[in-house]
């Protein structure tokens, strides 16, 4: 998956967001803007999709690091 289809609005974080474990989440939250852990991309994967840079690694688009970040300090209601 491309980080352009990443970015389409079907495949938001908000919506892929809830499909992902606890564990997932958590390990997102706390290594925010650090390349993804394989394990957690195999998750992503199967609800939406990732972004490589090219070298192997795997990173969130800078609006799905801003989501998370805001998420994690309680600036998205309901969530």
């Amino acid at each position: 998956m491309t980080y352009e289809q990443f970015e389409r609005d079907d495949l938001d974080i908000a919506l892929w967001w809830p499909m992902l474990t606890a564990e997932s989440r958590e390990w997102l939250t706390a290594n925010n803007g650090d390349a993804v852990e394989p394990w957690v991309v195999e998750e992503i994967s199967r609800s939406r999709g990732m972004a490589s840079d090219g070298s192997g690694a795997y990173y969130l688009p800078d609006a799905a690091v801003d989501w998370i970040e805001a998420r994690a300090n309680g600036e998205l209601p309901g969530l």
